[in-house]
C-alpha cells in the first residue's frame, strides 16, 4: 500500500472562551482553519476568532521533546500524590511549565477532563507524544483506582527510558563525530592548504616524491570535484533515512548489523533487554494482562529484531507457553535474563524480578558507554594525527629532499 502524503501543519493565533466563560488566547499548529477550530471545541473552548500566521511574523515554537513528557509525568505524579486534584495538577503543571508549546498541550488537557473525558482519553488526543503505552497504563490506573501510583510508575519507567536512549545516543554519536571532524579537517587541508604548497613545489621544476603526488592529486580531484562528493554524501544521508523510514527490510538489515558492530553493538543489545524488561515490569505491575502488555513491550523495543522476537513470544504466550520457554525460543535474550522471568513466575514476582532484570542491564550499558568514551578519546587522538600528520609529511617531503641536495 502507498504511503500517505505528509500534509504540512501551519501555525495559527486564536481567541476563544474557556467553558468558565474566560477569555483566552494561544497559538496551534495544524493543516487547516476548520481543524483547529474542531481541536478547540474538543478541550472546551469556543473558537472566536482563527487566523493563520504569516511566516515572516511567526514565532519559532519550542518543539515538545520527551524528556518534557517525563518530567510532565513526574510533577503530574508528584502532585496527586500530595493530595492535589487532578485538574489543579494540571492547572498548575500547565502554567508554569518552562516549554510554552508543553504547557499549552497540557492546559489542552485539563479543559478536555473540564469537558467530561477522562485522562487517558485526552491524553489520546496527543498521540505524538503520549504513546499507547502511556495512555493503556494511564487507563488502567483510572480503572483501578489507583492513578495516584500508577502515573509514579510512568513516571519512574519514563525517566529510566529517556536515559537510556540518552546513554545509546551519546554511544552512536561520539564515533559519529570524530569520523565528521576527521573528514572535515582532511578536507579543509586538501581543499585550501595543499593547493599552495602544489603551487611552490612548481617553481622547484624538480621531480616530486611519489607520496607528495599523490597528495596533490587528490587535492585537485576533492578542488574540481568536492561540490559533487558533498552533495553526493548529503544526498545518500537523506536517502538513506528515507529508506529506514520507509522499508521495514532495511531496517531490519541495519538494526541487524547494529547488533554485530564490535562494542556498538552491545551496547544496542543491553539496551533492547532493558526496555523489554523495564517496559515489562511497567504494565505487569499495572495490572495489565501479560499477552496485552507485551503489543506495548514490543513497540517499545527500539530494535526490530527483538520487536518481532517479542511478537513472536506474544503468540506463542497466548497458546498457553510460559514466558520463559518463549524467550528461550527466540535465542535472543541472555541466560541471566530468561532465569530471573523463570524466578518471576515461579514466585508470581515477574514485575519484581524484570525491574531488577532492567537494573542490571541499565547500569551495564552505563558502564560501557563510559569505557566507549574512554576508549575513544586516544582513537580521536590517532586518527587526526594520522590524516594530518600524513598531509604534513606528503608536503614536506619535497623540501627535505631539497635541503639534501644542498
Amino acid at each position: 500500500m502507498a504511503a500517505s502524503t505528509a500534509v504540512k501543519d501551519f501555525t495559527y493565533s486564536w481567541e476563544g472562551v474557556d467553558r468558565k466563560g474566560t477569555r483566552i488566547k494561544g497559538t496551534t499548529d495544524g493543516p487547516s482553519e476548520s481543524y483547529i477550530k474542531i481541536q478547540l471545541r474538543k478541550q472546551g473552548i469556543n473558537p472566536i476568532r482563527v487566523s493563520k500566521q504569516s511566516a515572516l511574523f511567526r514565532k519559532r515554537k519550542k518543539s515538545i521533546k520527551p524528556q518534557d513528557v517525563a518530567i510532565f509525568s513526574r510533577q503530574l505524579a508528584t502532585m496527586m500524590a500530595a493530595g492535589v486534584p487532578l485538574v489543579q495538577a494540571l492547572e498548575i503543571v500547565g502554567r508554569g511549565h518552562a516549554n510554552p508549546s508543553m504547557g499549552e498541550m497540557i492546559l489542552g488537557i485539563k479543559s478536555s477532563i473540564e469537558g467530561g473525558s477522562s485522562l487517558a482519553e485526552s491524553l489520546g488526543q496527543y498521540p505524538r507524544h503520549f504513546d499507547d503505552l502511556f495512555v493503556n497504563l494511564v487507563d488502567a490506573g483510572e480503572r483501578s483506582g489507583a492513578l495516584e501510583t500508577l502515573l509514579d510508575k510512568i513516571a519512574t519507567y519514563k525517566e529510566k527510558t529517556e536515559s537510556l536512549k540518552k546513554k545509546v545516543k551519546k554511544a552512536l554519536t561520539y564515533p559519529a563525530a570524530v569520523l565528521a571532524v576527521a573528514f572535515i579537517v582532511t578536507g579543509i587541508l586538501l581543499y585550501f592548504v595543499i593547493p599552495q604548497f602544489a603551487s611552490l613545489f612548481q617553481g622547484f621544476g624538480a621531480d616530486l616524491p611519489g607520496f607528495t603526488k599523490a597528495i596533490i592529486s587528490l587535492s585537485n580531484y576533492v578542488q574540481h570535484r568536492g561540490i559533487f562528493i558533498v552533495g553526493a554524501i548529503i544526498a545518500g544521508f537523506f536517502a538513506l533515512r528515507e529508506l529506514h523510514i520507509r522499508s521495514p527490510q532495511f531496517r531490519r538489515l541495519v538494526d541487524r548489523v547494529m547488533l554485530k558492530i564490535p562494542v556498538i553493538g552491545d551496547i544496542m543489545y543491553k539496551s533492547a533487554v532493558a526496555r523489554f524488561a523495564r517496559t515489562l515490569s511497567t504494565m505487569f505491575s499495572a495490572g495489565v494482562p501479560l499477552v496485552e502488555a507485551m503489543e506495548s513491550v514490543a513497540k517499545a523495543a527500539g530494535n526490530i529484531i527483538f520487536t518481532e522476537a517479542i511478537m513472536q513470544m506474544r503468540d506463542q504466550v497466548a497458546t498457553g507457553t510460559q514466558l520463559q520457554l518463549s524467550m528461550q525460543q527466540t535465542a535472543l535474550f541472555p541466560p541471566m535474563a530468561v532465569q530471573m522471568v523463570a524466578i518471576g513466575e515461579e514466585s508470581g514476582s515477574l514485575d519484581h524480578m524484570c525491574a531488577k532484570v532492567a537494573d542490571f542491564y541499565e547500569e551495564e550499558v552505563d558502564v560501557m558507554v563510559d569505557n566507549l568514551t574512554s576508549l575513544l578519546e586516544p582513537m580521536i587522538m590517532v586518527i587526526l594525527g594520522g590524516l594530518v600528520g600524513s598531509l604534513v609529511v606528503a608536503m614536506y617531503l619535497p623540501i627535505f629532499k631539497l635541503g639534501q641536495a644542498i
